[in-house]
């Protein structure tokens, strides 16, 4: 081990980083709640608008702090075919621009504050009673840890400033770009955060122990390695979304490429844009006292690093934004072979956005629409077999329905492991709706998987009901199929919600069910009908109206989740 690595430096780089990311995490939780539905609406005004979809990938990752949430959920959403590949690149164009926001949070010179911060910012979470305010409480609590950490990691570099092994090994690392970009690439890849890799060289680069060139260098390898993230997340995924995820990788080594190809001209863009001198070093006990640092600190080269991080990826987007369809049709060149057709495997969860609870509950409402529209379809196979039936029918529904336990299982799993999370009042009550939801559309299909047994037997045993007897089930199943497909509607809709009226069309099923079982018994008392069709028919309605009453459940819980 080098000599440079000791207990201090170690016990200060691990508590900094650890309070850095806890405030990082408390800032973000607190921005979600503040954000609200608003942050998940915001995916919802996706069109084929590519600036509008840089703008939200830029906005969801400033607020969230986080581009892998970002790059993770679009990968989901090309997944599912509800985002085009086109689409999902300017968002992660964007996610790229986002994601600067924390370097220029870090970079503001206001370590000195960071304790009032925490006080502050304690006292409003827990002293006062307005929720908003409580939740701004948490936003600076959040803030003052963030800063102190940075400050306990720029501490702790302190005693290595001399250290003649670890200037060794930044005089190596300095006198190969690539190498640096290449060690950047990859601790954020190890990290799997290139806000921590950030914030390292942001507290190496003002403890005055990296240069600039180094840092710019370190900072392009970090744009590398934050990518890997969307492929990561792609692995498990079909060929359109491993493609998206290709595509971002693609975009910020092209980037680096053509950068470090005109190193020197973006170090002097980023110096004309940015006040002061990035090598200035506090050298005097004077300069040290007036800028509040200590000696040896490099007071300006923190927002120098931030500048370029941001400008390097607003750069990145303005080359590529009009190149999208370009660069779709080239990861289909270098990753070739045709698109899967549909499976029922979950297409928007994903573990590694429950640290994003706002956008894990959009995730989760995606994923119970599409459950919800699976079920719709078993429910239309399964009266389709009142005409007949063949052994492929059969065979796609039992794997349709064996999915609806799948997603049931997946996502009330999903479901439970967020709830156990800091989250709002609000996002509690709307994923306990979203548990019910999928809880009864199982159910629904449990039943639909019965009715399948009936209308099996039904036609084995060649047992024919009255014109009647069709007529009032048709007329049933009729209202069923109606009112399932207005409550899947309005699963997105809060207009179609708020119309829908549930618990009156589940009780006119309720109604229209005993109807048709008293007539159905008057007609078996005087011998229209036989023993076997009366009690199949019964069963038949029983099920029937059954899925009447999980259907009317899911209208009331799309209710609940739409206030």
């Amino acid at each position: 081990m080098p000599d440079f690595i000791n207990q201090p430096l170690l016990f200060g780089l691990i508590g900094g980083l650890g309070l850095l990311l806890f405030g990082m995490r408390i800032m973000s939780e607190a921005l979600q709640k503040i954000a609200g539905d608003r942050l998940r609406r915001l995916f919802s005004t996706l069109t084929n608008n590519r600036l509008m979809g840089v703008f939200t990938g830029a906005t969801v990752t400033a607020i969230v702090q986080s581009s892998n949430a970002t790059a993770v959920m679009v990968v989901g959403f090309v997944n599912a075919g509800l985002m085009s590949i086109v689409q999902a690149l300017g968002v992660l164009l964007g996610a790229n621009i986002g994601t600067t926001v924390t370097a220029q949070l870090l970079a503001f010179d206001i370590g000195h504050f960071a304790l009032p911060a925490i006080g502050v910012g304690s006292g409003l979470k827990f002293l006062c009673s307005n929720r908003r305010w409580s939740q701004f409480g948490e936003v600076v609590l959040g803030f003052g840890i963030l800063f102190f950490g940075l400050t306990i990691m720029q501490d702790a570099f302190v005693p290595i400033k001399d250290n003649a092994s670890f200037h060794d090994f930044l005089l190596l690392i300095s006198q190969n770009q690539i190498l640096a970009v290449a060690l950047g690439a990859l601790l954020t890849v190890l990290i799997q955060s290139s806000s921590v890799t950030i914030a390292l060289t942001l507290a190496l680069a003002g403890s005055g122990l990296l240069s600039f060139e180094l840092c710019i260098a370190l900072i392009l390898g970090e744009n590398i390695g934050t990518a890997c993230s969307a492929n990561l997340a792609a692995l498990k995924a079909n060929l359109a979304a491993r493609r998206t995820a290709l595509a971002h990788l693609l975009f910020n080594l092209v980037g680096v490429a053509y950068i470090l190809l005109c190193f020197p001209y973006f170090l002097n863009l980023v110096d004309l844009l940015t006040p002061g001198d990035p090598e200035f070093v506090l050298n005097t006990p004077q300069l040290a006292t007036q800028f509040g640092a200590a000696l040896g600190d490099k007071p300006f080269i923190a927002r120098h690093i931030a500048n370029s991080h941001t400008l390097f990826n607003l750069i990145n987007a303005l080359v590529f934004l009009p190149l999208l369809s370009w660069v779709a049709r080239l990861t289909t060149l270098l990753m070739k072979g045709p698109l899967i057709a549909e499976s029922f495997h979950l297409q928007y969860l994903d573990s590694r956005v429950l640290n994003t609870p706002i956008l894990a509950l959009n995730q989760a409402q995606l994923e119970t629409r599409r459950m919800a529209h699976l079920g719709q379809r078993v429910f239309d196979q399964t009266l389709l077999l009142l005409q007949g039936y063949d052994r492929e029918r059969l065979r796609q529904m039992h794997q349709d329905e064996d999915a609806l336990d799948r997603l049931q299982r997946e996502i009330t799993d999903f479901l439970v492991n967020l709830s156990q999370l800091s989250i709002t009042r609000e996002a509690s009550r709307q994923a306990a709706a979203l548990m019910h939801i999928v809880n009864d559309l199982e159910r629904l299909g449990d039943n639909c998987e019965d009715l399948r047994r009936l209308f099996v037997r039904r036609c084995e045993e060649q047992i024919e009901f009255s014109d009647a007897a069709m007529d009032e089930m048709e007329d049933l199943v009729s209202r069923c199929r109606d009112f399932l497909a207005k409550t899947i509607a309005s699963i997105d809709d809060t207009q179609k919600a708020q119309q829908l009226n549930g618990e009156e069309q589940t009780r006119t099923i309720r109604e229209i069910e005993v109807e048709l079982r008293d007539n159905h018994i008057q007609r078996l008392s005087t011998g229209e009908c036989s023993t076997s069709q009366g009690l199949l028919f019964i069963d038949i309605l029983h099920h029937v109206g059954k899925i009447g009453e999980h259907i009317g459940n899911i209208a009331g819980s799309v209710s609940t989740n739409q206030q």
